[in-house]
């Protein structure tokens, strides 16, 4: 090929690849559409359990116009896989979905496929992981609203600490703070209530297995997914220990479940983002910090990722979920995923 057509080739290659996606269309190849065969029942149900606090519930509309899941698959094309051949939810008979809420459920108990009025991230992650790895998958989403790592999923083997005066609870402390020197006063909670309430309702539901997946005979926690941070972040005292805290908590977790091997995803906020200040900045700076491929703590390296989730997010912060965008849900549950996936060595 003469210089210059050469040229004007690799001209138009770049300027192609720097425009943006045409309307509608989804610059990622998607994911194959869920084949409808069931898993092979030979293996362990790979468990993977869902905590954290409101997003993680799910505020994402699934009907209505611009930002529901139903005008992103249907009208902008994206998520194919969603939907079957004619355009109906489609279902997965290879990926189980259950929820338990603070002692309630199971809430859900069926094959993956779009119900009811809100998602969370469980259809991204869930269909990823549902590809990826090669037995039973049961995603097991566990948490409610409006918690925060520094007081109700404080992890047990947390300890009572001072600032400014105050005593800050320990596991099982309540209340959450009293003035130094002063007998503290309990009230209807405790620190860790909530990681508690959780990790009960995911034993639960693993330790009856064949009623949550049916055919089941055994099973194995193969990881943990964690979207959870704003409450943290409205709390300075909170959001300077969320590091220890999370730490602690990625270590308690495989311990409670004996699952030393499980890996662990976390998200970050939306709206968070790098260099920011603020109780937000702080929070984001601890999230960060436990990535296992370029965060500070070693012994996470190969088992430990972090999503950042602001390039993913769309309309609004985490406090105000988002703008119930469903598209935020779906994608930074793809990317859970797809993080997930990588841990445990099963890229396809």
């Amino acid at each position: 090929m003469p210089m210059r057509m050469w040229t004007l080739a690799l001209a138009a290659f770049i300027l192609a690849a720097a425009l943006p996606p045409a309307d509608g269309q989804d610059p990622k190849p998607p994911l194959p559409r869920p084949d409808g065969k069931p898993a092979d029942m030979t293996k362990p149900v790979k468990v993977f359990i869902l905590m954290g606090q409101s997003n993680m519930v799910g505020m994402g509309k699934i009907t209505g116009g611009e930002g529901s899941l139903e005008n992103a698959v249907k009208t902008k094309n994206k998520y194919p896989y969603l939907v079957d051949e004619a355009g109906k939810w489609s279902e997965r008979k290879d990926v189980r979905f259950v929820r338990y809420m603070s002692g309630k459920g199971p809430l859900n108990n069926e094959w993956m496929a779009v119900k009811g009025g809100t998602i969370g991230p469980e259809f991204g992650l869930g269909h990823v992981a549902g590809n990826a790895v090669e037995a039973p998958v049961m995603i097991l989403k566990c948490c409610i609203g409006n918690r925060s790592l520094g007081w109700d999923l404080l992890p047990p083997g947390s300890e009572r600490f001072e600032v400014d005066g105050k005593i800050y609870a320990g596991y099982k402390d309540s209340p959450d703070s009293w003035a130094k020197g002063t007998e503290p006063k309990p009230i209807g909670w405790y620190a860790g209530k909530q990681y508690d309430d959780d990790t009960a309702d995911a034993k639960k539901a693993i330790a009856d297995i064949g009623t949550h997946y049916p055919g089941a005979t055994k099973c194995e926690v193969a990881g943990f997914f964690f979207w959870q941070g704003e409450k943290d972040g409205g709390n300075p005292v909170h959001a300077g220990r969320y590091e220890e805290n999370l730490v602690r908590f990625i270590k308690q977790l495989r311990k409670d479940f004996n699952a030393p091997n499980a890996k662990f995803v976390l998200a970050t906020l939306g709206e968070a983002v790098k260099g920011s200040g603020g109780n937000g900045g702080k929070v984001l700076e601890a999230q960060l910090a436990v990535d296992g491929s370029s965060g500070k703590h070693p012994e996470f390296k190969g088992n430990v990722a972090t999503v950042y989730s602001n390039p993913l997010s769309l309309g609004g912060s985490g406090n105000s979920h988002y703008g119930g965008n469903a598209e935020t849900y779906m994608n930074v549950g793809e990317a859970m995923g797809k993080a997930m996936v990588e841990l445990l060595g099963k890229v396809k």
